[in-house]
């Protein structure tokens, strides 16, 4: 379990890592086109295209660690007045309808990356980018989720059964440090 775990892990932070650098990248195009476009009258080609795909890796690349990290939004409205044990609970709950929520999301983008593939399928616009890697990436991304959601869940339950509280969240400013 802890060897699941740990490479998980590893491969969340490659993903942030990556996510990072599509959002650097998608950044300088975006403002190459600005800049382009106001000064030079001359837009860069394809940024549209690109940004689109990118947003595929940076959302999808951080859902895991997110994930890990347990710094997912949530509404605690009634959460700070249940015991231990029902807190570990609704942890459990929530991580499972997550885990099939995932599951029939990735078992739907691996059908859509598979066509995509087959087809060849690309954008319409100037320049002609391939949507099989942004799938590829959704696909990926979901599924590390689907293993930080069984780690998650196994935990959870555990938890439930000896009646411990939920461990503590992130605290944002920690969420944002990948080491």
């Amino acid at each position: 379990m802890r060897w699941l775990s740990a490479n998980v892990r590893r491969l969340a932070v490659f993903m942030v890592l990556l996510g990072s650098l599509g959002m650097l990248a998608s950044m300088a195009i975006c403002v190459a086109d600005v800049i382009g476009t106001n000064f030079f009258d001359w837009p860069v080609p394809g940024t549209l295209e690109f940004t689109e795909s990118t947003m595929v890796l940076i959302v999808f690349g951080a859902l895991a660690f997110t994930q890990e990290k347990r710094g997912h939004i949530r509404v605690e409205i009634l959460h700070g007045f249940m015991g231990p044990r029902a807190k570990s609970f609704l942890d459990l709950a929530t991580h499972f309808l997550a885990l099939v929520f995932f599951v029939l999301l990735a078992w739907q983008s691996f059908g859509e990356l598979s066509y995509s593939w087959e087809i060849k399928e690309s954008t319409m616009g100037t320049i002609r980018f391939p949507l099989y890697p942004a799938r590829l990436l959704l696909s990926l991304g979901a599924v590390l989720l689907i293993a930080q959601l069984v780690l998650d869940v196994i935990a959870d339950a555990r938890r439930t059964w000896r009646g411990e509280g939920p461990p503590g969240h992130a605290d944002p400013a920690d969420i944002a440090k990948v080491s």
